[in-house]
């Protein structure tokens, strides 16, 4: 007799009205909100604008979803393609069913892709957002629980999951809830990333490799535990072999980027030195139509200044002029006055003579 047991979500969907709300799609939103939230103040540290890690997700995200799916589909394929199946139930991504492979390999295209259009290097951008992208799949794997999915061999201990569905071959019983290993998983990863580049600065990409290196680690014995459907090679399930091949790139990555690239980008975002975002364009908008107005101030002042210099030397013509020619006023008097003296002389002297 169980005493005690993690119990499952009756229901996986409240309806608000005719709107279903699933639990697997707020657990997916939530991941994704603080993915974004811890990646946006990582990047800033490093030196880059805020917002351009929401600007990145934007392409990032729907990719991811894409790319999880497609993953999902392909190696599950006879969950949705087998005889008694219908196919249409490959759309339907709220009843779960996301690979993580996919969702990073896609999703790295599409980051890749808003990182061009801003002249960004991806590896700078993976680097700050890779422990945000832990804590998601850490949030995300709640939504297996309110599924009832995801879960390992049945178990009595204390914190077993109970599964009380049985759809899809579900067995009612209590599990190990392999779900919740790797949401505390994922946590730990996300602090070792936060840890390591913190202490050795990691950079060009390294950062992102070490938690797809830690993430492989733990997928590989959490997978091993689950008992739902998967395909075998070699006595191993496929994602075990996945998990094996992905952490032995990842190490190699890290190996040979260390050597190559040793330490940090010195920036990470062209021009975010000259502002951290719309507001300091404002500012700086504003700034420049001050220097406007005041240079226009100065060129009036210059301009006024100038015609009072004008006005003040025509004043000066002026009355040099009018001095001038009183000058010449009496000095033409003065000989008139000679020349009216001399001639009364000379009449006297005919008089006399």
């Amino acid at each position: 007799m169980e005493l005690a047991y993690i119990p499952s979500p009756s229901s996986g969907v409240l309806y608000l009205g005719p709107v279903p709300l699933r639990g697997y799609a707020f657990c997916i939103i939530i991941g994704v909100f603080v993915a974004v939230w811890l990646g946006n103040k990582r990047w800033i540290a490093r030196g880059g604008r805020a917002g351009t890690v929401a600007d990145i997700a934007v392409w990032a995200v729907p990719f991811g979803l894409i790319g999880g799916r497609l993953y999902h589909v392909v190696t599950d394929y006879q969950l949705y393609f087998s005889e008694g199946r219908d196919w249409v139930d490959a759309f339907k991504i709220w009843e779960g069913g996301l690979g993580i492979w996919g969702a990073i390999a896609l999703g790295a295209l599409g980051a890749w892709i808003g990182c061009r259009r801003r002249g960004i290097p991806l590896p700078a951008y993976a680097d700050a957002i890779a422990p945000g992208i832990a804590l998601a799949q850490a949030i995300g794997r709640w939504g297996n629980w309110f599924n009832q999915e995801l879960y390992g061999r049945a178990t009595d201990v204390p914190w077993a999951v109970e599964i009380t569905s049985s759809s899809d071959g579900r067995v009612p019983g209590t599990y190990h809830p392999t779900f919740l290993y790797e949401s505390l998983w994922c946590v730990g990863v996300a602090l070792l990333v936060i840890w390591a580049d913190r202490r050795f600065k990691l950079g060009h990409g390294r950062a992102f490799a070490l938690y797809v290196a830690a993430y492989c680690a733990g997928r590989f014995w959490i997978e091993y535990m689950r008992v739902d459907e998967a395909h075998h090679v070699l006595g191993l399930r496929l994602n075990n072999w996945t998990s094996i091949l992905v952490f032995l790139l990842a190490v190699l990555y890290i190996v040979l980027s260390a050597r190559k690239r040793p330490g940090r980008e010195d920036v990470v975002e062209p021009g975010a030195s000259d502002g951290d975002g719309p507001a300091d364009g404002e500012k700086k908008a504003g700034d420049e139509k001050a220097e406007e107005t005041a240079d226009e101030a100065a060129e009036d002042e210059t301009s006024s200044t100038k015609e009072q210099a004008d006005a003040s030397a025509d004043d000066s013509d002026t009355s040099t002029d009018s001095d001038t020619s009183t000058d010449s006023d009496a000095s033409t008097d003065s000989d008139a006055s000679t020349d009216s003296e001399e001639s009364r002389d000379g009449a006297g002297s005919a008089k006399k003579g």
